[in-house]
């Protein structure tokens, strides 16, 4: 005798029939409304497009074609006042109904025929910029919005939306603004049975694209390659928008995983790239290609921040670095930078270089183990408190073979040919063939211990670099938004000028600091040549080349007569040689807007016991141009001239082309207000303004004193920002 089921057992069985019929009934109801739930809805879609983006949607028709696919017909959308935007001619999408159920919706197959998306920026005025337009929410809060939640919804959303099936033929992308076009047409593309495969057509056939590999939305998981059929893959829009030349073979993209935990969301995928080729004139004179590369890429993303996490991996040949990046939003934005690398073969480090990078090291042969560390913090807030160290470390390193560059042609006799903008100044030769080349021990050590004194007053100790001005170079330069401050010593000057070309490129500067490591850590040149060398190649005035010529050109002196007066003045114009002359007035005296420029070199040098303490100028009053060159100084206002003196030159600044000075043939001027604000003072003190009252009022009394604080605080600020204050 069989016993009877518990009552719960019942109840719970008539509920779940009673849940079972109720479904089915809701289904049928469902399905036979559903046409007109079709067209209401998207009535609402289109009015709301309408209403919150101002465009203009107009589908001709919709229907269901099955269970849960519906079919849509002359989709066209046009934005108010704008280009033509979207043309569909047919696109069914089917939607997976267990997902729907619970409120998902999971795209289980598309199909999309002759469709063309039209992007337009013409003269300002874009067909998508309804993008970017924000809605109007009143109840949105001031309150910061969770990256974390923000980039796991993303992906999850993008992810979640490519249909497990797909079907596309004709459909053209098109973009078009003010300098440039493209238009890159899919001609076929697949999903089926987790594989993408496509065809891309590139400009009207200029080139044709296949896009495709392993492609699994529902687990987050891909694995797809782009390569050009029979040639590179090239990027002339790039090319023509932003002057960068790129192509390459083939690129891969992978994403292995994305997840979300802690608050953290973590997206675990890699590139790589086969025969990249780079050009563009900020980054090289020369094709740069990598022949392969590879990034394991760890992208987290938290609260208010987005970082390459550390256990990500750059794969250069044989060389595998893991740098560590991260940004922060807010409260204020926050960069660190951080790389610590294993020791390396040295052979392999410059091997890993890519072909055209470091064109004067090309062949290098070497010996021995590198290693490298940074960190770089910059609280946007404060950037003067920027936290920056960067080390280079060996281990039995040498050089056994020069590369194609001789690193130790310095040491000898050899040509050295200046350029101005590019063309090359009439060559010297930088040895006792030359009667202007000057010994080091033939050099005044006024003008030696002046120019150390204001370019690199370290020089005998550094290992051709000072950390602490590179330090406030990037904050100088994150400050102004510019490469304003170089931070070069003056080893970097030497190798920039005798083994680098002179255009400003971001390669040639890291070539400039990587040739300066091997010289100076390599003891391939003394401390004493690379000053003798700099001495006789420097510029100081058109076409004016070394101290042999500098010092007989503004004095008529040999380098050895130099008073101390003579070698501050020839330190000063070192940043901005073309502008020597603006520096005298007719009579051939210093303008007395250098007085200040004296007193602060002359006291550094008196503090590191390289001249005697001076009250009365180190040496200002007793420096007269050459009487030859007297006729060439214009009349001109001393506020002109400071300007000149003055502006602001980078480093690596050789564009500056100066004023044709005026002869005395001209009717001589007024001084000018420079001339009249200074008088002669006790310099051992900063003493109160001086200035000349006769005859003036007291308002025109205030104002030369205005003047006068204006432009100390603006020589006060170039000294600092070139380390010398």
């Amino acid at each position: 005798m069989k016993r009877p089921l518990p009552k719960y057992l019942r109840v719970t069985g008539i509920v779940a029939i009673v849940f079972v019929l109720l479904l089915m009934i809701g289904a049928y109801i469902a399905y036979a409304k559903r046409e007109a739930l079709l067209q209401l809805e998207i009535g609402k879609a289109v009015a709301k497009a309408k209403k919150d983006y101002h465009l203009d949607v107009k589908i001709g028709s919709a229907h269901f074609t099955g269970l849960s696919t519906v079919s849509f017909s002359a989709i066209t959308i046009v934005p108010e006042q704008r280009d033509s935007l979207l043309r569909i001619q047919k696109f069914e999408i089917g939607v997976k109904l267990l997902p729907l159920i619970f409120g998902n919706i999971k795209l289980g197959k598309v199909l999309l025929e002759n469709a063309h998306l039209n992007l337009s920026s013409i003269k300002g005025v874009k067909n998508f910029d309804f993008i970017f337009r924000k809605k109007k929410d009143s109840t949105q809060t001031t309150s910061k919005a969770d990256l974390s939640d923000v980039a796991y919804n993303l992906m999850n959303q993008v992810l979640y939306k490519i249909p497990d099936d797909l079907e596309v033929s004709n459909f053209l992308v098109s973009f078009a603004d003010d300098s440039a076009s493209t238009r890159l047409l899919t001609q076929t593309a697949r999903i089926s049975n987790g594989r993408l495969s496509s065809t891309i057509k590139v400009d009207n056939g200029e080139a044709t694209w296949h896009f495709g590999g392993k492609m699994l939305p529902s687990d987050k998981e891909f694995a797809l390659s782009l390569y050009a059929e029979g040639k590179k893959v090239e990027l002339p829009f790039i090319e023509k928008r932003f002057h960068l030349r790129l192509n390459f073979d083939t690129v891969t993209t992978q994403l292995q995983k994305v997840e979300n935990s802690g608050g953290i969301t973590r997206i675990y995928g890699s590139w790589s790239v086969r025969n990249l080729m780079l050009n563009h004139p900020a980054l090289s004179a020369n094709d740069i290609v990598i022949p392969n590369g590879a990034i394991d890429a760890n992208v987290f993303v938290g609260k208010n921040y987005i970082s390459l996490d550390s256990s990500s991996q750059i794969h250069l040949k044989k060389i595998v670095i893991s740098p560590y990046f991260k940004y922060e939003l807010n409260p204020v934005k926050i960069y660190t930078a951080k790389i610590n690398t294993d020791w390396f073969n040295a052979q392999d480090v410059f091997d890993a270089a890519p072909d055209g990078l470091f064109d004067s090291l090309t062949g290098i042969k070497v010996s021995g183990k590198l290693k490298y560390h940074l960190h770089l913090f910059l609280d946007s807030s404060n950037p003067d408190q920027l936290q920056f160290e960067s080390a280079l470390d060996k281990d039995n390193f040498q050089i056994i073979k020069s590369g194609k560059t001789n690193l130790g042609k310095l040491n000898d006799v050899f040509v050295y040919t200046p350029y101005e903008k590019g063309k090359p100044m009439p060559s010297r030769i930088i040895g006792p063939e030359n009667p202007y080349f000057t010994p080091l021990n033939d050099i005044s050590p006024n003008l030696r211990y002046a120019c150390m004194t204001s370019e690199d007053p370290s020089f005998y100790t550094n290992r051709g670099f000072v950390l602490e001005s590179i330090r406030k170079s990037i904050a100088t330069d994150f400050k102004q938004k510019k490469f304003k401050r170089g931070g070069s010593t003056i080893s970097m000057q030497l190798i920039k000028n005798t083994f680098l070309s002179r255009e400003k490129t971001l390669t040639r500067k890291i070539e400039e600091i990587l040739i300066v490591w091997l010289i100076e850590n390599n003891k391939i040149m003394t401390k004493d040549r690379m000053l003798e060398v700099y001495f006789n190649i420097v510029e100081w005035g058109n076409n004016v080349y070394g101290i042999g010529e500098a010092s007989r050109y503004y004095f008529g002196k040999t380098p050895s007569e130099l008073n101390l007066g003579e070698g501050i003045f020839l330190a000063s114009i070192l940043p901005h040689p073309k502008t020597g002359l603006y520096a005298f007035q007719p009579d051939g005296s210093l303008r007395p807007s250098l007085q200040n420029y004296y007193n602060l070199i002359g006291n550094m040098m008196a503090g590191r016991g390289w001249t005697e303490a001076d009250s009365t100028g180190y040496g200002y009053s007793d420096v007269r141009l050459k009487e030859s060159l007297r006729q060439e100084i214009a009349p001109i206002a001393g506020s002109v001239a400071d300007s000149l003196i003055h502006q602001n030159i980078g480093d690596d600044d050789d564009d500056f082309t100066p004023i044709i000075p005026k002869k005395l043939t001209e009717p001589e001027k007024k001084p000018g207000l420079i001339q009249r604000l200074f008088t002669k003072k006790d310099t051992t003190k900063k003493e109160e303004l001086v200035v000349d009252t006769v005859g003036k009022t007291k308002k025109e009394i205030r104002q030369e004193k205005r003047a006068l604080k204006k432009l100390e605080k603006q020589r006060d600020k170039e000294l600092h920002d070139k380390g010398l204050q």
